[in-house]
């Protein structure tokens, strides 16, 4: 367990972009208002080329967020051990502002799924959690913030809470959260429940990071709202004005604008930072 009385996360309560390589020379040429930007992980795990030649040049530059996808920290089964290897590579040699992975499992046997998964909240998952976390501060060294899922079922064996559960995962392991605003508004309607309610109960204190991206409307089965959690398009309103409400409560805190599929021309993205920046400026310091 790390000591959480310090959080060595050192992004700044600014915008922050998910970094896509075909928009390289614009952030340097102009990248105002985004102070930060994040990588998936996986995507710089090999031993050179041009994306680690631009992500280094970048780092000298920009305060840089390590955002995994592939740990499977929710998994059944232990860590891979050649992934955790690879992981701390890169955090040895980039040095990032933040690191951060999902409360999900993607594994099963040897097998990865092209997704991340939601839990059942039980007492043994939560200790499965705390050992998975645990292992990985130790391995990279630093703190790691633990991201809430976007939900599409409830668990009946679930006797936690999401609030609660991250909650009490952040007192046993010293890791932090990472508060996604779209993925509690996607769990809210997909679930139906308050996503006011949730942040109500949410730790706000422990986030070191809050993520916004876009969804996409459907509809189940039965003809209810289903959200998919698809980083493909614009933040709608609805979560702006939940980012509001969690700002209000929490404070200024680094926002990260995630746009990963169907990826738009530079300005569009900067425009969604800019709509960040105005957020974070409604806010008291």
């Amino acid at each position: 367990m790390l000591d959480n009385t310090t959080r060595p996360n050192k992004l700044p309560a600014a915008p922050g972009v998910g970094y896509k390589p075909q928009h390289f020379a614009q952030i340097l040429d102009n990248a105002h208002p985004v102070s930060w930007l994040e990588i998936h992980a996986e995507n710089y795990m090999g031993d050179g080329g041009r994306p680690l030649a631009q992500l280094r040049h970048l780092s000298e530059q920009f305060p840089i967020s390590v955002h995994g996808v592939g740990l499977s920290i929710g998994g059944e089964g232990p860590l891979d051990p050649d992934h955790l290897a690879r992981l701390k590579h890169l955090v040895g040699w980039l040095n990032p502002a933040s690191f951060s992975e999902h409360l999900a499992w993607s594994t099963h046997d040897s097998h990865f799924l092209n997704d991340l998964l939601p839990l059942p909240y039980t007492d043994t998952t939560l200790t499965r959690i705390c050992e998975h976390i645990d292992l990985v501060q130790e391995t990279v060294g630093r703190e790691m913030l633990l991201e809430n899922p976007s939900s599409y079922l409830a668990f009946e064996e679930s006797t936690w809470s999401e609030p609660d559960f991250l909650r009490e995962i952040a007192r046993r392991t010293g890791c932090g959260l990472l508060l996604d605003v779209n993925n509690v508004f996607v769990s809210a309607t997909n679930l139906d429940f308050s996503p006011r309610g949730y942040i109500d109960a949410y730790p706000l204190d422990e986030v070191g990071e809050i993520h916004l991206g876009g969804h996409d409307e459907d509809e189940d089965d039965h003809g209810h709202p289903l959200l998919i959690d698809s980083h493909g398009r614009e933040v709608v309103d609805p979560v702006w004005a939940l980012l509001d409400y969690v700002l209000d409560k929490a404070g200024p805190k680094p926002l990260l604008i995630e746009w990963d599929t169907d990826v738009p021309d530079w300005p569009i993205l900067r425009a969604e930072a800019d709509r960040a920046q105005a957020a974070l400026d409604r806010v008291p310091a």
